[in-house]
């Protein structure tokens, strides 16, 4: 009984110490620059961006009329 409940400590230490944690908090950072690279990529590019959808959206409703 004090084997079984000793490793039962042992396993509930042993997922608290996990290292998958370390992987999460690098994939939050990989979102993070994402994000920032996005909102930095639109910011500086908003202009051009508008101008090449407004004609996409023009040159689908001319086909369709």
């Amino acid at each position: 009984m004090r084997k079984r409940i000793a490793n039962a400590i042992s396993n509930a230490g042993n997922v608290l110490a996990n290292k998958s944690g370390d992987q999460m908090t690098g994939w939050l950072i990989v979102v993070l620059i994402v994000v920032v690279v996005g909102a930095v990529f639109l910011t500086l590019y908003k202009d051009s961006i508008s101008t090449i959808w407004y004609s996409i959206v023009a040159k689908i409703t001319s086909l369709l009329n």
